[in-house]
């Protein structure tokens, strides 16, 4: 049986890096959802505060789209 869960049962692994990263910044879900559209990628805050806690899936797409607004490496996110 194919697992795509982490083991504490959350649909991604990056969710907690960007909510760290984001908190660094000073900045509101909203904020970055904003700032996500600028480069491209269509979502709303409610889709970042499900993101941030695990509930929600994240793109190969929306990775890099979020290393970009934060200015890290992809695998910054990722560990």
């Amino acid at each position: 049986m194919f697992i795509n869960k982490t083991k504490e049962g959350l649909n991604n692994i990056c969710g907690k890096n960007i909510a760290k990263l984001r908190l660094e910044m000073k900045i509101s879900q909203r904020a970055l959802a904003d700032k996500m559209q600028l480069v491209g990628i269509d979502i709303d805050k409610n889709a970042i505060q499900r993101i941030e806690c695990g509930k929600r899936f994240v793109t190969d797409i929306e990775i890099a789209a979020f290393a970009k607004v934060f200015a890290v490496a992809y695998k910054d996110l990722l560990e």
